[in-house]
């Protein structure tokens, strides 16, 4: 109130109300302190646009710094933590991999004879990170295609759009083209933004001829997601095609061959500026098989023929060279066109197989599981030689059939066979001299199960044989503790009995009984199968040199008085063993035979199994006509 205008000169009139007085000598400096004060009022009114300004000017500075160090943050995170995944989009975009497929190895048989080929096959691929994302640019990016291809716009956009969904950076937008097609585009005209073609191939079998050589050949066909998550580190892409089965699977890896690479740079619109990588494809192996495929065409026509009136239509034939272990035919009959896999099956005809009551898609040679019959009579005999149960001039008498308390164990022939040693007792298959040998008879003290399925694994059954095929059968040997356990019940004398004739409990596949007789045939080792010619299957001797020289007289026998005389007109000499399988109390049984030949030299190792041809004895002559193809041919 003091300080106000006219302020000071109040002050003057108005001292005396403080109880004193301004002295005279101190008014000119209380009229320059008041002076002061004006000024700096001016002063204070002169100096706050500028404090604004500097304010101004501060908050614009730590603006400025908050921007640049967010961006500065960013920029550290795009370069340092996402700088590699932005530098592989921008790699993508910039650069692309092309595939070149590496052709796929042909199977050819032990001949020459082409058995799976590669006939071209041309498909477009396109990549989902530069096609258009509207349907209608889609179509009209694709107007080309379906036009000069004859392709469907709606499939062409629904297949982008699946491809979208899964996350896939590659795909196949259309295959199976024309030639026309194809050969239009790989020659002059431009694909659209985004599409290549690619020159693949389609696995052709001859099996559209020869059907069962589907089984052992396999087929190939696309991949599976289980398939493609264990190879995809191996350089499969989700559409490569893969074996299935048979050889094809088995010699996945030496057939494939590994794919080549193009890396080439393209500009925005696609066009190839250079190519900065170029690696070849390796082609596949060409595979010279163990098959024979006249063999394979012989052997299906046999069976055809000895079928005709028989319960069922369903018979298997193995056949190798029992010194190398090399497979000349595995005849699953009836069997399939593997052709009708490669490219996809349609569900008809896939129902019509899977529904066919003989069932073509399984593989007998391997897969199945039959008692031996009496087939597994030369294992034991060997068995029982060797560890000293019998010999030579041991002799049983066969009356018709052994008694074991109120149980009868019959031979096959009701009248008996008489006096009995090792030789006839193959050559006739004497029942009651295997009752004997297995489980005893009288004084008479037998291997007993444990032995018998201790020589049974020596000559390789209840376990793989080793081809490598998959789908095989491992059969089965029984045991005391199994029957207990599964049964709830003691292993019996008699089922010891049923078991040294083949019958009971243990099962097995052609394959192994083919592998059996090879042991018997080849002097006592028991030999891999294999199905690559002029390869030699492992070897290990099991048996020695004269107990197998007593089984072969034993086969030999067979032929020359026994229950395979019909084989006496071959035009080489052989031996064999014949077998009945009883599996079940309403079906008929099954046959087998198994055998080899030139008995003095033996070249080749056939055993057949048909199923429910034991009234026929279906296999002795199934086997018999094949074998006089086999060495009468030129």
């Amino acid at each position: 109130m003091f300080f106000e205008e006219g302020g000071f000169l109040r002050m003057r009139e108005k001292r005396s109300l403080f109880g004193n007085e301004i002295h005279e000598e101190l008014l000119p400096e209380l009229e320059h302190s008041f002076v002061d004060i004006e000024e700096g009022e001016q002063l204070l009114t002169s100096e706050a646009p500028r404090r604004r300004e500097r304010f101004r000017r501060r908050l614009g500075v730590v603006v400025c710094v908050v921007v640049f160090f967010f961006m500065g943050v960013r920029l550290a995170e795009l370069q340092v933590i996402e700088g590699d995944a932005l530098r592989l989009v921008a790699d993508q975009n910039r650069l692309q991999s092309i595939v070149d497929v590496a052709h796929r190895g042909r199977l050819y048989d032990r001949n020459g004879v082409v058995l799976a080929q590669n006939d071209p096959d041309y498909r477009f691929l396109a990549y989902t990170n530069v096609l258009p994302i509207e349907e209608d640019a889609l179509k009209a990016s694709f107007a080309s295609l379906i036009i000069s291809c004859s392709l469907s716009s709606d499939d062409l956009v629904a297949r982008v759009s699946e491809a979208r969904i899964q996350e896939e950076t590659e795909f196949i937008l259309a295959e199976h083209l024309s030639s026309s097609c194809a050969l239009m585009y790989l020659s002059e005209a431009e694909l659209p933004f985004g599409v290549r073609i690619e020159v693949n191939e389609r696995r052709f079998y001859i099996t559209n001829k020869i059907p069962s050589l589907s089984h052992v050949l396999g087929y190939t066909s696309g991949l599976s997601e289980e398939e493609y998550a264990d190879k995809k580190a191996f350089g499969y892409r989700p559409f490569d095609t893969i074996g299935k089965l048979g050889i094809e699977r088995l010699f996945e890896s030496q057939l494939r061959g590994k794919n080549g690479e193009t890396l080439v740079e393209v500009d925005a619109q696609g066009g190839v500026l250079r190519t900065l990588l170029q690696q070849d494809p390796l082609e596949g192996e060409d595979l010279l098989l163990s098959l024979d495929a006249s063999l394979h065409a012989k052997i299906e026509q046999v069976i055809a023929d000895k079928l005709v009136g028989a319960p069922v239509q369903r018979a298997s034939v193995v056949m190798m060279n029992p010194n190398t272990g090399e497979v000349l035919a595995m005849v699953s009959y009836p069997s399939f066109d593997a052709n009708l896999f490669v490219q996809g099956i349609d569900q008809v005809t896939y129902d019509a197989l899977v529904n066919d009551p003989n069932a073509p898609l399984f593989n007998r040679t391997i897969g199945s599981s039959y008692p031996a019959g009496s087939t597994i009579k030369i294992l034991y005999a060997a068995g029982a030689l060797t560890d000293g149960i019998i010999t030579p001039q041991t002799t049983f008498v066969s009356v018709g059939g052994l008694w074991l308390g109120n149980r009868f164990f019959p031979d096959w022939r009701g009248g008996g066979h008489g006096v009995t040693n090792v030789y006839h007792a193959i050559a006739d298959s004497v029942n009651t001299f295997f009752y004997a040998i297995g489980g005893g008879a009288g004084d008479f003290e037998g291997m007993g199960i444990e032995r018998l399925m201790d020589w049974a694994r020596t000559f390789g059954l209840g376990s793989e044989t080793g081809i490598g095929l998959s789908g095989e059968s491992e059969g089965f040997l029984p045991s005391k503790m199994w029957k207990e356990e599964a049964k709830g019940e003691p292993w019996y004398i008699g089922d010891t009995y049923n078991v040294a004739i083949g019958q009971g409990d243990v099962l097995v596949n052609p394959l192994q009984i083919a592998r059996v007789t090879s042991a018997i045939a080849n002097g006592g080792d028991l030999v891999t199968p294999v199905l690559l010619k002029d390869a030699q299957g492992e070897r290990t001797n099991i048996v020695a040199p004269d107990v197998v020289e007593i089984v072969q007289q034993g086969m030999r026998d067979t032929v020359l008085f026994g229950t395979a005389r019909s084989f006496q007109n071959l035009p080489v000499t052989s031996a064999g063993k014949t077998g009945t399988a009883q599996w079940s109390s309403v079906y008929a049984d099954h046959s087998w035979f198994t055998g080899f030949a030139p008995y003095e030299d033996p070249e080749v190792v056939i055993t057949v199994m048909g199923e429910q041809g034991g009234e026929f004895s279906l296999a002795s002559p199934i086997a018999h006509d094949i074998l006089m193809w086999y060495f009468s041919r030129e």
